[in-house]
């Protein structure tokens, strides 16, 4: 005697898997990240938009002002005063600018609770830790350079034609994760970063970039925003009458 077919109410699967997602707890962590270049660092973080790490959905905004070091903490500042951010961060280099201006610069959004993600002498530097562990400093001219060979000496590259590195490529996170290793990056960052322990003449620490810091919690991975999610979620869990996306309160 043949088995008897048992038919499926589809309607009745889609609409639970339907009530499930809706009642899936999701925080929104929006995070406003002011950078320096107009386009080198605005295309990279732009790749991270509308990132979802398990119940975190980041909501970001890239703003490029082609300004330096103090002015871009100073916008970071005032969209901070005048909007609600969860998270605000200034992105900028060291370059030729004076070191004064650097050390004050990264103490100032210190001072006014901006994030800093600061680079020892230039942005391409994160870049370079995806394929090694920069310990001594390069000269910004010599960056170009050696990120195309790094990027040509990856066993991934395997097109014929030579990579050449362009500041501007709005394919750089694309290339730099591809080729090389982000968690390579964040590790290279990192330690070299913690050589200087509390040692505040920034401007003294190169090679150094604190960006791993941003991009850490950009992919769900900074402990302290983490534990506030969790008070978040904690003590705004919606109840079953009234089921409805979530915010972490403002950091501010």
């Amino acid at each position: 005697m043949a088995a008897k077919r048992i038919k499926i109410d589809n309607a009745s699967s889609k609409f639970r898997r339907q009530s499930q997602k809706r009642e899936q707890k999701v925080i929104r962590c929006s995070v406003l990240i002011v950078c320096e270049g107009t386009k080198t660092e605005p295309n990279y973080f732009e790749a991270f938009t509308e990132k979802q790490q398990g119940v975190i959905v980041y909501d970001i905004e890239v703003k490029g002002l082609g300004r330096g070091t103090k002015d871009v903490v100073e916008k970071a500042i005032n969209l901070k005063n005048k909007n609600h951010y969860d998270r605000v961060w200034a992105v900028f280099d060291k370059d030729e600018f004076p070191a004064k201006d650097f050390n004050e610069a990264i103490a100032m959004g210190q001072k006014n609770g901006i994030e800093v993600a600061w680079s020892n002498e230039a942005f391409e530097l994160w870049y370079l830790y995806h394929f090694q562990n920069v310990t001594t400093g390069v000269p910004r001219k010599d960056y170009e350079e050696k990120i195309s060979a790094a990027v040509n000496a990856s066993s991934k590259y395997k097109s014929k034609k030579k990579y050449r590195y362009a500041k501007k490529d709005p394919n750089n996170y694309k290339i730099m994760t591809t080729y090389g290793s982000m968690d390579s990056a964040i590790l290279y960052a990192e330690a070299k970063h913690l050589e200087y322990a509390s040692d505040t003449r920034y401007a003294n620490h190169n090679p150094c970039t604190t960006v791993y810091q941003l991009v850490r919690q950009l992919l769900g991975r900074d402990e302290e925003l983490n534990e506030e999610l969790k008070v978040c979620l904690l003590y705004t869990s919606p109840s079953p009458r009234d089921r409805q996306k979530s915010r972490m309160p403002s950091s501010a």
